[in-house]
């Protein structure tokens, strides 16, 4: 057997293929909000109403994606995600067309709108692995720490790549380029078949006598809740980060080095999640949890005293770089908790609930950082992220001690039998 835990992973057969397919698809879930902005404002002349339309987008996504997770888990992930990842594309080239012929402001609301219907192929991909990997905690940890790894990668290159593609060849360049990965991936994704978790609603007859776990909100989930929050907190981090380092960098006379700068930080997660995916974990998760939390509100302070102590943005780069090592493996930890208390046949919803926690506490963050940068100024602004995180500890926290302090079960003992019943 293999010594490297990820050389585990991918001895098993078929999961070489739909990682390469769930790479190329989710590469362009960091193009399209670029992509569509750089479009939109270079055709309008207006951010705001680029803004907006990526906005509405978020919004409609975070309404659309858990609806559509949960058609995964019933009729499973080929049936469900290649018609919907063609409605999203559609969308996306419906809103091309309408910003290249000048059709009214509401066309590009509901064409961006549609977009909403893009699988989550992340949740996808971390509900294939729990599949192929179920009840081995050491390979399923090794899995989460790989997906976070490249959920970062993507996040990383996929700006970047949107920026270069937009301002090297055409403004619609972005989109047109990330549409044709998207399917391309997702059909790559969904042809493999033989590693596909089996659908909720193919189960035996005995399974239809317990119908609770198939019925009831997932947001009613024992400990679901605290964790959906602890989500949107540690979103939070990644928006007011992202908003308040542009900010900061067109401060000192560099914007156009944001997206380096933010790179770095992006890279040191992905890092980070690599080498935490190749550690035998020690220790219960929820106290993982709370420590690698700590860890990362520990490391929202090298930013903050980056830009007050030294005002350099090489020395902010190294700060972020260093910050970016502690979200990965917090991330990690997140996502293999939901996986332990989502109920068995419902995780791809469970994994899209949350991501789209984490895209609500994105834009949360955004728009808190933003207020900071232009009421404190954008050194200051590096304290929201630092609050976010703090929000985050608290919550873990809070989660790790309800679950020690859980009253267990005592287990029945039978009784020794009685003289009179042994004569």
């Amino acid at each position: 057997m293999p010594h490297n835990p990820y050389s585990r992973l991918f001895a098993i057969p078929g999961t070489t293929a739909f990682t390469l397919g769930n790479l190329v698809a989710r590469l362009p879930m960091g193009m399209f909000s670029v992509s569509a902005v750089i479009m939109i404002s270079g055709a309008r002349g207006s951010y705001a109403l680029a803004g907006a339309v990526t906005a509405t987008g978020l919004a409609a996504t975070a309404v659309v994606a858990p609806w559509t997770a949960r058609l995964v888990d019933r009729h499973g992930q080929a049936r469900v995600a290649v018609p919907a990842t063609l409605v999203a594309a559609l969308g996306s080239l419906s809103l091309v067309l309408c910003v290249r012929y000048g059709a009214p402001d509401w066309t590009l609301f509901a064409s961006y709108a549609a977009t909403a219907t893009t699988p989550n192929t992340g949740g996808m991909s971390r509900a294939r692995w729990a599949h192929l990997l179920k009840g081995d905690a050491q390979a399923v940890h090794t899995a989460n720490s790989f997906e976070q790894a490249v959920d970062e990668l993507c996040f990383m290159l996929g700006p970047v790549l949107a920026a270069f593609l937009c301002g090297t060849l055409f403004p619609q360049a972005g989109t047109l380029i990330g549409v044709f990965l998207l399917v391309t991936g997702v059909l790559v994704f969904a042809a493999q078949r033989a590693t596909e978790p089996p659908p909720q609603d193919r189960r035996t007859p005995r399974d239809h006598t317990d119908t609770s776990a198939a019925t009831t909100s997932l947001l009613r989930a024992r400990g679901m809740p605290a964790l959906l929050i602890g989500f949107l907190a540690t979103g939070a981090v990644f928006g007011s980060l992202e908003v308040v380092t542009i900010a900061y960098a067109d401060e000192r006379g560099h914007k156009g080095a944001a997206g380096a700068v933010l790179a770095l930080q992006a890279a040191g997660s992905c890092a980070a999640g690599l080498v935490h995916g190749a550690v035998r974990p020690r220790g219960s998760l929820g106290r993982r949890h709370v420590l690698c939390a700590a860890a990362m509100t520990a490391a929202m302070t090298l930013p903050l005293l980056a830009v007050v102590s030294a005002g350099s943005l090489i020395v902010l780069s190294m700060a972020l770089l260093c910050a970016g090592m502690a979200t990965a493996p917090t991330m990690g930890i997140a996502m293999t908790l939901v996986q332990r208390r989502t109920p068995e046949g419902r995780l791809n919803e469970g994994m899209t609930l949350a991501v789209t926690g984490l895209l609500g506490g994105i834009a949360c963050g955004a728009a808190g950082g933003g207020w900071a940068v232009e009421h404190l100024g954008a050194a200051a602004g590096y304290g929201v992220p630092v609050a976010a995180a703090c929000c985050a500890l608290l919550l873990s926290s809070l989660q790790a001690c309800a679950t020690s302090t859980r009253p267990r079960l005592r287990r029945h003992r039978p009784a020794p039998p009685r003289v009179s019943d042994a004569a």
